[in-house]
């Protein structure tokens, strides 16, 4: 019998440096699909109801936007980032 259990990153995303963390590797990589899916991981593990009352955006849609292939506004990212008190930072 085969008792293997489903991954989920969001069940290690419970601090901020962590967070921080896996966020600036995916953005790294320059994958923008991946990063936005990031992105949905972390709202997850925040709590999408949470994120959803936060940014004014509902949480079906929310789930939409942030699923694997999915093109949200850059607008939307920038709401949830925001709520979930994240910043993005440019360097030279």
């Amino acid at each position: 019998m085969n008792n293997l259990t489903t991954f989920d990153i969001a069940e290690y995303l419970d601090d901020k440096e962590v967070i921080a963390e896996y966020l600036t590797q995916v953005l790294q990589d320059g994958d923008m699909n991946e990063f936005f899916e990031a992105v949905g991981n972390v709202a997850k593990a925040k709590g999408m109801s949470k994120i959803a009352n936060d940014t004014g955006l509902g949480r079906e849609s929310l789930y939409k936007s942030f699923s694997a292939n999915a093109h949200p506004k850059f607008e939307t990212v920038t709401k949830v980032l925001n709520s979930l008190g994240v910043k993005l930072q440019a360097t030279a």
